[in-house]
């Protein structure tokens, strides 16, 4: 029987073979996973309300529009972007802002709702980076 600890290893393994534009991808997964623990975990039932916090504090650019973005902004420390490009680099940078703010807000309401200070609830969803 594979135990806790072998699991977790190979895991680390799996991700350390994946290329670099795979990962933005697997840790969209990873935190997905570790938000769906968060909940199950806790002793008492999220309200309708909770639950749709959490759906919005878990939100992240879709993984093609993320591989865009990350390709933007790799290309755009060359400066190696075309005009139309560099547009489309700040569109995705708008969305993201978007979401970050969205997100600040939910986690400040969630606070308040489980009566936390809100450093504590951010550490719980500290795996979770900002995009």
């Amino acid at each position: 029987m594979t135990t806790a600890t072998e699991l977790r290893q190979r895991a680390i393994e799996l991700v350390d073979q994946l290329p670099k534009e795979m990962l933005v991808e697997a840790v969209d997964l990873l935190e997905s996973l570790c938000l769906k623990a968060n909940q199950v975990g806790d002793d008492k039932p999220s309200t309708p309300e909770e639950s749709a916090l959490l759906q919005i504090i878990g939100r992240r650019l879709p993984p093609d529009d993320q591989k865009r973005l990350n390709d933007l902004r790799d290309r755009n420390e060359w400066s190696e972007l075309t005009p139309a490009e560099y547009n489309e680099l700040l569109v995705y940078e708008e969305r993201v802002e978007s979401l970050n703010v969205e997100r600040v807000r939910a986690l400040i309401e969630l606070a308040k709702i489980r009566k936390v200070d809100l450093a504590t609830l951010n550490s719980e969803f500290r795996s979770e980076e900002t995009i």
